[in-house]
């Protein structure tokens, strides 16, 4: 049933009914614009209405939009945080709201230009997957950008009105504000470690302004534009989160050069110090150090009141701990406490695998192009005896109280980097060959010394091998990395007597060390995996031979 005694026509009466049935926008737009309507589901009438009521929803543009799928067994999450708020323009791959689940931190972004609307979970909520997140005014995005538009006009007025009182001379480009670039699928935020560049100095594209550390890497801000920095929106030491503004550039702008009493002090910093009694300070120091009580206040004590000795210095420095190395610390008692952990051992000959890398090294690196090196045997033997004893290759679900076992190998290995050890994983290893091993792990080492290692890079993971040996190690227990079950720790080769055949020879030996989650593992299980690995590395024609 349809009120249609305020309509003055029969067409107006046939555009509206054709519109409820298909819901088209193109039949809604013959309507005149003159008349508002509200479709009141519950009687099925067609109300007139003022003019402060809307359309509904599918003539004016406004769609729901829903929590897509996080994962193969997240079925809810919590909103952290909305970065969008009613009214807001919104484009496409805008970061919209922060979920957290149980496994990961995941940004929200945004599919479609427009109006932001209604959210439909308040922050600290649970919202589950499929359910409505907010609501989104697709056909708003002319008026948001207007509305951007005069934003930005305000902003050049007043950016424009301070340059012009500090250098009326110089030439005014466009000014481009920039966010905090992605650092990565879970990362939200990070801790701006340095400006590289000072406001008003002239910035080449492609230039290192700034970096920004996690807990798990540091990225370069690197500049997109030529011209000059006018203002920074954080300084060093300050937490910013992922899609807020950094810093403004002018583009095209000629900006000062860092003068000569600047560079003299910074090529003097390098020098060490020929007081003893000065404590270490950094070579470019920010206005916040300056004035941080509690920087300010960090102990440097002296024992001798001359301090001319260097034998008596006794003054102290303190670092701050990066967002890495706390992650890393937090992860490493989370293991202490969580698994179980047990640690056994067993030596191997590293004798014939030695004797096959220098018999077939050379023509190795001549028809792959990549150095035969002892990682891939241990790569590739330790994937073949994962896919024997699955229960290494696992792991225990402690939210649903389940375990997990692993339909493929995913190893992950440590890679130097400037910044410290990453872990790099390398995917289906059981599939690799020892070629593909060594291009993968001499891949992932330029791209740590380049630093454009991806968080994506060394996400996951099955299980983990540790080489201790490179600095000389002998004997250790490596720490399981969660929520792994297990790790390997491999260590140096040193000549040692063993019995062969019953006589004393003098032998390449290794330590094998490894640490598991005893609630999953058994002895026999960890102790059947270590001779399984002897076996492929005493005789590496095993792992050809899949025994």
């Amino acid at each position: 049933k349809y009120n249609t005694a305020m309509l003055r026509n029969r067409t107006l009466t046939r555009a509206i009914s054709a519109a409820l049935q298909s819901h088209s926008k193109s039949t809604v737009s013959r309507v005149p614009k003159r008349f508002h309507f509200h479709y009141a589901a519950s009687n099925a009438r067609l109300l007139r209405t003022p003019l402060a009521m809307t359309l509904p929803r599918f003539m004016s543009g406004v769609v729901n939009v829903p929590l897509e799928s996080l994962g193969e067994s997240i079925s809810s999450a919590v909103l952290v945080e909305w970065q969008k708020k009613a009214g807001d323009a919104v484009s496409v791959d805008d970061v919209v709201a922060v979920v957290e689940t149980d496994k990961v931190t995941m940004d929200i972004r945004a599919k479609e230009s427009g109006v932001f609307g209604e959210a439909f979970v308040e922050a600290g909520g649970e919202v589950s997957v499929g359910s409505n997140l907010y609501s989104l005014d697709t056909d708003g995005s002319a008026s948001a950008t207007n509305n951007k538009d005069v934003q930005s006009s305000d902003s050049s007025c007043e950016v424009s009105a301070t340059i012009s009182e500090e250098n009326s001379s110089s030439s005014q480009g466009a000014r481009i504000q920039v966010d905090v670039p992605s650092m990565g699928e879970s990362i939200t935020q990070g801790v701006l470690a340095s400006w590289n560049v000072s406001p008003g100095e002239n910035v080449e594209s492609g230039d290192v302004l700034a970096i920004i550390e996690t807990d798990k890497v540091s990225v370069d801000v690197i500049a997109q534009h030529t011209g000059k920095l006018v203002e920074v929106f954080a300084a060093a030491g300050d937490e910013v989160d992922v899609g807020k503004p950094l810093y403004i550039i002018e583009e095209g702008a000629g900006g000062s050069k860092k003068p000569a009493t600047d560079s003299a002090p910074k090529e003097n910093a390098k020098k060490p110090e020929p007081e003893p009694s000065a404590p270490k300070q950094e070579s470019k120091p920010t206005s916040t150090e300056k004035s941080d009580p509690a920087k300010s206040s960090s102990p440097t004590i002296q024992t001798s009141p001359t301090g001319g000795n260097s034998t008596n210095d006794r003054s102290e420095t303190r670092v701050k701990m990066t967002r890495m190395r706390q992650r890393i610390a937090q992860r490493l008692k989370e293991a202490q406490n969580t698994a179980a952990m047990l640690t056994t051992f067993q030596e191997v000959d590293m004798g014939p695998l030695m004797d096959m890398r220098n018999k077939h090294k050379d023509e190795f690196q001549k028809v792959h192009g990549v150095k035969l090196g002892f990682m891939s045997a241990f790569v590739k033997a330790s994937a073949a005896a994962l896919v024997e004893i699955p229960a290494i290759n696992g792991r225990i679900d402690d939210a649903s109280k389940e375990i997990v076992y692993h339909n493929y190998v995913d190893i992950s290995v440590a890679v130097a980097s400037p910044t410290g050890l990453v872990v790099p994983v390398l995917r289906n290893c059981e599939n690799m060959s020892f070629a593909d091993i060594e291009k993968t792990i001499g891949m992932y080492s330029q791209k740590a010394k380049d630093g454009s290692m991806a968080i994506e890079d060394m996400a996951g993971g099955t299980f983990t091998i540790s080489n201790g040996g490179v600095f000389g190690s002998l004997y250790g227990t490596p720490i399981i990395n969660p929520p792994q079950s297990a790790i390997l720790g491999m260590h140096a080769t040193k000549m040692r007597a063993v019995v062969v055949n019953g006589k004393v020879e003098a032998r390449p030996m290794m330590y094998l060390a490894l640490t598991y989650d005893h609630r999953l593992i058994d002895g026999r299980e960890a102790v059947t995996f270590l001779k399984s690995l002897q076996g492929k590395i005493e005789d590496p024609s095993r792992i050809l031979l899949d025994l």
